[in-house]
């Protein structure tokens, strides 16, 4: 029986950098299970599927960032390989959406000997995004927190950039047509969710990464205080009249100040915006 091609494309720079000690032990578990997968570190300045040809299965290691890589990469060169995820990031939000262990041995089994299933891809513009668009306050603190503060202190190195974040926290007058309806919010934050998850928080629990939806959630403006208890009562409720929340497959959005997107803790397209979930997208073995 023919061994299946896989490639495992990781990223030394996800997490605490710890995936290289574990390339040898994740290799042997896909060779029990009949699987011929070659490691390959990720360089980010190149398509990774220059080099790719005849691979049907790609295991991913890292990050959310690096899962959007991977699969904008893909869709680039017009491809639809199975893809499998290691969580050796910081968040692993979609990594958490798929059902993937913590555990870095314990995924690899997983995907080892894992069934095929399709799930949602978001996409904004002409850019792909597996678990989260967004903009506004905190939206872009993954950005600007360095891989060094990340190894270190892991999710707490977001704090400082979040701080600075709060204190610059603006209103963004947006424009959303969806489902044919026109809706004007005076805002401070815009997720859209295709996972249900944003830094291990689940702020959209009732999202579905299988059910063709997006989930989006807008928080309305105020000052720096209520925005803050606002949030927290999300948080920790699921519920608060400052937070609008609705679920759409398509919607544009327009937005009369310059506003920096995140698309799964990377840079995102600019103004306007338009977001659509495109069904079983994506195929993961899992």
């Amino acid at each position: 029986m023919r061994s299946m091609s896989a490639v495992l494309l990781y990223n030394t720079s996800s997490g605490r950098g710890h995936i290289e000690s574990h390339i040898e032990d994740i290799k042997a578990i896909f060779r029990e299970a009949g699987i011929d997968i070659q490691p390959k570190r990720i360089d980010f300045s190149k398509n990774p599927f220059d080099e790719l040809e005849g691979t049907e299965l790609v295991v991913i290691c890292g990050g959310d960032g690096t899962i959007n890589f991977v699969i904008n990469a893909m869709k680039n060169k017009g491809l639809d390989l199975v893809i499998g995820v290691i969580p050796t990031g910081t968040a692993n939000d979609f990594a958490g959406a798929i059902g993937m262990n913590s555990n870095i041995i314990i995924a690899a089994q997983q995907i080892a000997h894992g069934k095929v299933r399709r799930v949602d891809c978001g996409k904004v513009n002409d850019k792909y995004f597996v678990n989260i668009l967004s903009f506004g306050v905190l939206t872009t603190t993954s950005q600007h927190t360095s891989d060094r503060e990340k190894h270190i202190v892991g999710r707490l190195a977001y704090l400082r950039t979040g701080v600075v974040d709060l204190l610059n926290m603006h209103s963004m007058p947006l424009t959303i047509r969806c489902n044919g309806e026109e809706h004007k919010f005076e805002a401070v934050m815009f997720l859209a969710f295709n996972g249900n998850s944003a830094g291990q928080f689940k702020l959209a629990p009732s999202s579905k990464i299988e059910d063709g939806m997006l989930d989006i959630l807008i928080l309305d403006y105020d000052n720096t205080a209520k925005t803050c208890w606002n949030m927290m009562h999300y948080i920790i409720n699921h519920e608060s009249g400052a937070v609008h929340h609705f679920r759409c497959n398509k919607l544009e959005v327009y937005c009369n100040t310059e506003e920096h997107t995140d698309i799964d803790g990377q840079p995102g397209p600019q103004m306007p915006l338009n977001i659509e979930c495109v069904a079983g997208a994506l195929k993961i073995k899992a």
